[in-house]
């Protein structure tokens, strides 16, 4: 087929932008013909939190990404839906994230969808947000009434669907994993890399800091008395996407400046897997959530997990098998942090992941996407 991706890549950076790029190199592998449509403009600076949305570095050479679409320009959505429309792909895949890219994202879409011939699937992280704006249900419906179907990553959102159409073909298939980002290192060369106390455990937080992510949740489960008396610190990884003074403050009204290592700038793709590979366990203390690509990252450098019982987390992370599924509060994170340590669970854990992470291969995804293409009259 002729496939093009609508969504973010290279030049921007992040989580979303490598999920297109890996999807992309899954249908050329399969032997399909791919075309990236992605920003020249994602987001306004003044809509933007971290840093910066660029990548350092430079373009894969194995991909072809046109650089073309404004998200916030009218006549940008009008001119680049014309122009996919005329390469008459056989199908289109859009990355769906937040309820802000509705217009542009919808927009092109139904130009698209114009040509009689492509077939539009909505490919959806979130339809409802974890931080709420006004206006956002309209803005996502505008897109759901854009496309021909949905694949959702996580079973709550495949019920959220449901608010927005009863009747387009919908799937849910799990995030598959984040293999693009080499394999993995022994533990001594990550810490050598990192600069790491070679005689210290560790557990990780990884990504983009945002409050319901739940990093003071993890602080105050460090703070407990039974948390303090194990060799164990945590490094907090990931850029600040809210305000880092109230997480700053809490640090210093716990004590636990101590027992942390804020490595809080963006981290780029090539220095991921020391992370990873450093980490005993990865802990994503969400509030509230519905997938995350942490959990895939986990799976491919096999390090346990330990996830809040929010959203779709439980449903990837078998709970004592390849880590923990706790409730969002400081004592049931800490609890956890106390079992995995007192009773060696990791080693039995990453044997556990290497068994059930082959369900989370990119062909099982591109399996989906194929059935919906079918369903699709």
């Amino acid at each position: 087929m002729k496939v093009i991706i609508l969504g973010s890549a290279h030049p921007l950076r992040g989580g979303l932008a490598s999920y297109n790029e890996r999807l992309a190199r899954e249908f050329i592998r399969q032997g399909h013909t791919v075309l990236i449509y992605t920003f020249s403009l994602q987001y306004p600076s003044f809509l933007f939190p971290g840093t910066s949305q660029y990548s350092d570095a430079p373009a894969p050479d194995d991909l072809w990404i046109n650089v073309r679409v404004n998200s916030i320009n009218p006549f940008n959505w009008y001119s680049v839906g014309k122009e996919i429309a005329r390469l008459k792909a056989d199908l289109m895949i859009v990355k769906f994230w937040l309820p802000f890219m509705g217009p542009c994202l919808g927009t092109i879409s139904r130009l698209v969808r114009g040509n009689g011939h492509t077939k539009i699937i909505s490919i959806i992280d979130n339809i409802i947000p974890h931080e709420k704006r006004v206006g956002d249900f309209q803005l996502a419906r505008y897109f759901a009434n854009s496309v021909d179907g949905f694949v959702a990553m996580s079973d709550s959102v495949l019920v959220d669907l449901q608010k927005f159409d009863r009747q387009k073909p919908k799937v849910f298939s799990p995030h598959p994993l984040f293999d693009n980002f080499g394999e993995a290192i022994s533990k001594t060369d990550a810490y050598q890399k990192l600069g790491l106390e070679i005689n210290t455990e560790y557990i990780l937080f990884f990504g983009f800091i945002r409050d319901y992510k739940g990093l003071d949740l993890l602080l105050h489960a460090m703070a407990d008395e039974r948390v303090r008396n194990l060799n164990v610190k945590l490094i907090v990884a990931g850029e600040f996407y809210t305000d880092a003074k109230t997480y700053l403050d809490l640090i210093t009204e716990l004590k636990i400046a101590d027992q942390l290592i804020l490595r809080t700038d963006f981290i780029p793709d090539g220095e991921v897997r020391n992370y990873f590979c450093a980490a005993d366990m990865v802990v994503q203390p969400y509030k509230h959530a519905t997938q995350s690509g942490v959990t895939q990252i986990c799976y491919h450098f096999d390090r346990p997990m330990l996830v809040t019982n929010v959203g779709g987390l439980p449903e990837i992370v078998p709970n004592g098998k390849v880590g923990y599924v706790v409730e969002p509060e400081p004592k049931a994170i800490a609890d956890a942090l106390v079992d995995f340590y007192a009773n060696h669970r990791e080693f039995t854990m990453r044997d556990n992941i290497k068994v059930e992470k082959k369900k989370y291969a990119w062909s099982v995804m591109l399996e989906r996407i194929m059935e919906m293409v079918a369903r699709i009259k």
